[in-house]
């Protein structure tokens, strides 16, 4: 099972439904040609967490915070590299719960804190199915007292058609992806909670 297969990188607060598309403009007028070709390429997975943006970006840059909520349900993650620039790489393995090992790969090829973070993602550096994610924070205004949540945004790009309908028919990629969300909430949360009790 590759990358995106896993669908490594979603549902609001309060198991609330999450925010799914399938990539397509309001009105086929307004779709340019790369946006045409790309669209039965893609997924758009979203999901708002109730913690401020920067705890929500900062979760994806630090190594320590990762290995604690990536991935699907139940899969643990261990590190062999990891370096958090443009051009750095994260070299690690992902366990499933049945103890399949998976061998990932990802290198950031954009960062704009606290807004917009770009990676390529495969099993290994020269692989030629590695596909693209696009990560969006955007904070929200609640009506809680402290005021503030996350949407994150995850738009995923494969290298072909038939390879995204594999990671969504064969391997449940949208799911996965909803429960990689999933995590990184639970985890965020529980930061936030601890932070407001002391």
């Amino acid at each position: 099972m590759s990358a995106a297969e896993r669908g490594a990188p979603a549902q609001s607060p309060q198991g609330a439904p999450p925010q799914l598309s399938q990539g397509k403009p309001a009105h086929p007028s307004q779709r340019t040609a790369a946006q045409s070709s790309a669209v039965d390429r893609e997924l758009v997975i979203s999901r708002i967490i109730d913690a401020p943006r920067e705890l929500v970006y900062e979760a994806f840059t630090d190594v320590r915070h990762l290995s604690r909520w990536w991935g699907p349900a139940g899969f643990t993650t261990t590190t062999r590299a990891f370096e958090f620039r443009v051009g750095g790489v994260w070299d690690f393995v992902m366990h499933a719960p049945d103890r399949t090992d998976y061998q990932e790969w990802i290198t950031w090829t954009e960062l704009t804190p606290p807004e917009r973070i770009v990676i390529l993602h495969g099993e290994t550096r020269d692989d030629p199915n590695a596909f693209e994610s696009v990560l969006t924070f955007e904070t929200l205004e609640t009506f809680e007292p402290d005021g503030t949540a996350t949407r994150i945004g995850m738009h995923t790009v494969f290298p072909t058609k038939a390879q995204r309908d594999e990671a969504v028919e064969k391997y449940h990629a949208i799911e996965a992806g909803r429960q990689t969300l999933g995590n990184l909430a639970a985890y965020v949360t529980e930061i936030v909670r601890k932070g407001a009790e002391g």
